[in-house]
């Protein structure tokens, strides 16, 4: 059966940029899958999508005219049901059959099946395979409906009476089957084989594709749109390295992903031209200009070999006239008063000292529950001094103090207000300004760190202590008011700081216990009403939220599982621990001892009552239970201490040596004899086996 390829085009009003690329991505697989599912397209079709801000496409390989006949089994119903005791049709078979568009002339050919509670009649019989007009009709259908649309507009067709829901208003439906037409319609409109250029540079205007496999050229060509969201982006990459280089040797532009997939969504040919903007700006702090240029001009920043920011910048026009002056022109004037605010805002907020901000903070709310900023601060404040002085001393704790009190000052300046992303950031050069220690100064910037998966955490102990603090009191604030996340809403992004503590005290290697931590946490709260402690609920969720980081990080789910299991109070043993779980495991002894400790923690659980972990030596009757009392006296001792000096490694591999004993007192001894003293004797002994080989990690676990 012959097979061409498929060309589909919406072309419609400029799209919403930022949704431009998944909006591209999931009209081509939708319609591709829809095509599929009815046997008109391979399973191994290429299916390349199309997205520029005013066209959606889809071009598919292997395109059937008409889908092979399906064979369609239907069962029917019980045999004694569907014939009387002359093999005869009754009138439900033959009711039945009618339905299905069939009479009584194939009840010859019924086939029957026993379906394990009784005979059953089945009418095995061809679906005609569907034509492509038919197929596509659905499959444009079917993929409209799923685009992850934002937010839907109405809009009037042209006769005034029928309106339509879609993200923009479109205008145009391109079908092709190699060279011809589909006659398919959708959004009111009927599918033809032209469309619509570049506004100002298409050669020609409407555009016609000749055939399918034309329209990527055919639009570059005589449309000047480059159609592929992904070439469009290459080619947007090319000419920022191109033009930054004439611009001046070491120059770079900013990366920014977000900012180029966003640029590369209002752009259907893009032409990059270098402006630049007065070097008296460069005194405003270079996170403002950027984010200022980033974010209200979509301009990108150039930088020097050292990182910093020069006096120029990237235009991605959209237009590329023979003079480019004027362009050029235009973005200067229009920076321009985005770089003048944020240099007013600047020397404005410097005039206040962040001290004399922070009474301002009493009247900020931060939750209707929890109070408002300045009660807050006070809150973290506390927090960061009770760690500083357990990790430091005196003058940590000092430093920790004064940042998390000055912490969210700059949340009242000017800057701020207009730049949210900027909090912290602003809050280090106004520290800087008053005079404060440096290391002040950057705890109040890093306080907010991790801020998302990947990134730094705070630069020294006073910025690791306040940000520490400051995620402690929001994960033990809002649980403790019943604000947990539920399924996939965690409106306070109480999983990304849960994240931020683990990161910070695993890497930071700090000596906090978690569940007393939590549980002092808990203590800074007692003046507010309707508070609860819910230490043991938070603990959980933090130790879940560890052993996921800890599988992504490639820890088989056995190893997180041993270590997670045991719920260590100091994450910053769990590396240490994984690593010797890791290496223990490789020991041709470990699937022995794994399997018997599983054992052991089986016939302790059944116990009656809870058993102790001690031994009579004189109730030892039997060799191996003598042998394995021994070896414990030998080995536990070595890999206790060796667990008291952090060699967790060392503490496991020295259980190695319990394998023969161990393998024989289960081989040859009965646990649960009449005597009960006995009894009670040899299930302490295990115990006390089951208490060494579960310090480091629940060695059970990792038997399979």
């Amino acid at each position: 059966m012959t097979a061409k390829n498929l060309l589909v085009e919406l072309f419609v009003e400029e799209l919403p940029p930022k949704a431009l690329k998944q909006l591209g991505e999931a009209f081509a697989a939708a319609l591709a899958a829809a095509l599929q599912k009815d046997g008109l397209a391979p399973a191994d079709a290429v299916v390349t999508p199309y997205a520029s801000p005013r066209r959606l496409a889809a071009h598919v390989t292997g395109v059937l005219a008409v889908a092979p006949d399906r064979p369609v089994v239907q069962k029917l119903m019980p045999v004694a049901v569907g014939l009387d005791a002359a093999g005869k049709p009754t009138p439900a078979l033959l009711k039945k059959l009618a339905a299905l568009g069939a009479d009584a002339s194939v009840v010859a050919s019924l086939r029957r099946e026993h379906d394990g509670k009784a005979e059953v009649l089945f009418y095995d019989s061809l679906a005609k395979g569907v034509t492509l007009a038919e197929g596509l009709q659905r499959a444009l259908e079917a993929a409209l409906a799923a685009l992850p649309i934002p937010k839907v507009m109405s809009y009037q067709l042209a006769d005034g009476w029928q309106s339509v829901h879609f993200v923009r208003p479109a205008h145009g439906l391109v079908a092709l089957y190699g060279s011809e037409v589909v006659p398919v319609s959708v959004l009111g409109l009927a599918a033809g084989d032209t469309t619509r250029g570049h506004r100002f540079e298409a050669a020609v205007d409407p555009v016609r594709i000749p055939f399918a496999d034309a329209y990527a050229d055919t639009l570059a060509q005589a449309g000047a749109v480059i159609a592929a969201f992904a070439e469009r982006r290459a080619e947007i990459v090319r000419q920022l390295a191109a033009v930054a280089a004439q611009a001046g040797p070491g120059l770079q532009p900013i990366e920014d992903a977000a900012l180029l997939d966003e640029v590369t969504a209002l752009v259907e040919r893009p032409n990059v031209l270098l402006g630049q903007f007065e070097p008296e700006f460069l005194a405003v702090p270079q996170e403002c200009l950027i984010l200022t240029m980033k974010a209200n001009q979509k301009y990108f920043p150039l930088l020097d070999a050292d990182g910093r920011l020069t006096n120029k910048f990237l235009v991605v026009s959209n237009v590329a006239p023979a003079d480019p002056s004027a362009v050029i022109g235009g973005n200067k004037r229009v920076v321009r008063p985005r770089l003048a605010d944020a240099k007013f805002f600047f020397d404005q907020d410097r005039k206040k000292s962040l001290e004399s901000r922070v009474p301002g903070l009493a009247k900020v709310v931060y939750h209707n529950k929890l109070g408002t900023q300045g009660e807050r601060v006070q809150r973290v404040a506390a927090i960061a001094r009770a760690i500083a002085e357990r990790l430091g001393g005196g003058e940590l704790a000092h430093k920790a103090e004064q940042a998390a009190v000055l912490a969210k000052a700059d949340l009242l300046t000017d800057m701020v207000g207009e730049f949210p992303e900027l909090q912290g950031i602003m809050g280090r050069y106004y520290a800087l300004h008053d005079g404060l220690d440096a290391e002040v100064a950057d705890a109040i910037e890093d306080h907010y760190k991790p801020r998302f998966a990947g990134d730094s955490l705070p630069r020294g102990r006073v910025g690791t202590v306040v940000a520490l603090a400051d995620k402690l009191e929001t994960l033990v604030g809002l649980f403790g008011i019943g604000q947990m996340p539920t399924g996939d809403k965690d409106p306070f992004a109480l999983r990304r700081h849960a994240l931020g503590v683990i990161r910070m005290l695993t890497e930071g290697n700090l000596d906090l216990p978690l569940e007393p931590m939590l549980a002092a946490v808990a203590e800074k709260f007692a003046a507010v009403d309707g508070f609860k402690p819910a230490t043991a609920e938070l603990a959980a969720f933090i130790y879940e939220r560890l052993a996921g980081s800890l599988r992504e990080q490639g820890y088989s789910a056995q190893e997180v599982d041993a270590v997670v299991s045991q719920r260590p109070q100091r994450l910053g043993d769990i590396p240490k621990r994984l690593a010797a779980v890791r290496a223990f495991a490789a020991l041709p002894e470990a699937a022995a001892l794994a399997a018997a400790n599983k054992r052991v923690a089986n016939l302790l659980k059944k116990a009656d009552n809870a058993v102790e972990a001690g031994v009579d030596v004189a109730l030892l009757q039997a060799p191996a239970e003598q042998a394995l009392h021994a070896a414990l006296v030998d080995v536990v001792p070595r890999a206790d201490a060796a667990f008291v000096t952090g060699d967790y490694t060392e503490s496991l591999q020295a259980l190695a040596a319990l394998r023969g004993p161990v393998d024989a007192f289960f081989d040859q001894v009965l646990v649960h004899v009449d005597d009960p003293a006995l009894r009670a004797n040899r299930l302490g002994l295990l115990a006390r086996l089951h208490a060494a080989m579960n310090r480091v990690a629940d060695l059970s676990r990792l038997s399979v």
